[in-house]
């Protein structure tokens, strides 16, 4: 394919644990092609830590991702190269715009999709498309763990990289092994969609959430209290009949409503501290420099 296209390159096998004989082909086609790298772990990690290896150890100027599966194919390559060298592309995401995938798989797919394209404003059909095509330099930069290998678009949209465009691709039906997702996949998904949602809005400003909250629920019980207490002291003055305030059911939401906020400000405050011991709490992605020495880091964290 490479020859064929006059592309130069390199291909980087990560086989995450596999219990077959996988491991002894991958060996026998490197030493059969040159151009041919693999990487094996000791057991089953997930994609993110498979596609986080082979980024680490990417070289070159483009990055392709492709699935084992051979659902992808490799014809999509010239094209995706095209698209990122030549349209200045920073990342390209496939869209499978035909599926050969059940029902059971392509209407939650469906929704994933359009809620991720709410919460991260990055108009694609297909997040999670496993043939995509980078810049190096902003994989080198996207840091994966769990499940977020779903969301690459937008850690890379986080750090700067805003270019990101959608191509159509063949989708093939499956020949050769079995999918690894279950029904999992469908609570993984959304649960790591609002992690990422809250880390991309407050992961640096933490109390600018708890902190917030924190006041107004505050607020909210004192000024019942106060009503409360008000009410109680007018009762006394005038002589006029009135409950005790600890019988009184609003008492006791005004008094959880001061803890509740209590709790939710010293939550934002402990929150700030721990992002202040974080390494990379100054973490930014530079994409020039002028006057500067060429030695100078891409990424700072002064």
């Amino acid at each position: 394919m490479l020859k064929e296209s006059a592309l130069e390159g390199e291909v980087i096998m990560v086989d995450d644990g596999s219990t077959d004989s996988s491991w002894e082909v991958i060996q026998s086609l490197s030493a059969k092609y040159g151009y041919l790298k693999a990487i094996r772990f000791s057991r089953n990690y997930g994609k993110a830590a498979g596609l986080q290896s082979a980024f680490e150890a990417a070289s070159g100027d483009v990055l392709i991702t492709m699935d084992a599966d051979l659902q992808d194919s490799p014809d999509e390559i010239p094209d995706l190269v095209r698209m990122i060298r030549e349209e200045g592309y920073d990342l390209v995401s496939g869209w499978k715009k035909k599926r050969y995938d059940p029902i059971s798989k392509t209407i939650p797919t469906k929704l994933y999709n359009w809620a991720t394209r709410q919460m991260s404003g990055i108009h694609l059909h297909d997040f999670n498309c496993g043939l995509k095509a980078y810049k190096t330099k902003v994989v080198k930069e996207v840091e994966l763990y769990g499940d977020m290998h779903r969301y690459i678009p937008v850690l890379a949209k986080r750090l700067g990289y805003s270019k990101i465009g959608e191509k159509v691709v063949q989708h093939r039906p499956r020949k050769y092994g079995e999918t690894k997702y279950g029904l999992s996949r469908f609570i993984k998904g959304p649960l790591d969609l609002l992690t990422l949602s809250f880390v991309s809005t407050y992961g640096k400003r933490p109390m600018h959430l708890f902190g917030t909250l924190g006041v107004i629920s505050f607020l909210v019980g004192a000024v019942m209290f106060g009503y409360l207490a008000a009410s109680k002291l007018f009762a006394m003055y005038h002589h006029i009949p009135a409950k005790n305030i600890a019988t009184v059911s609003a008492f006791y939401v005004a008094l959880t409503a001061m803890i509740i906020g209590s709790q939710l400000f010293i939550g934002g405050f402990i929150a700030e501290l721990v992002r202040g011991t974080n390494p990379d709490r100054n973490r930014y992605v530079i994409e020039e420099r002028t006057g500067f020495a060429p030695q100078m880091s891409k990424v700072s964290n002064e």
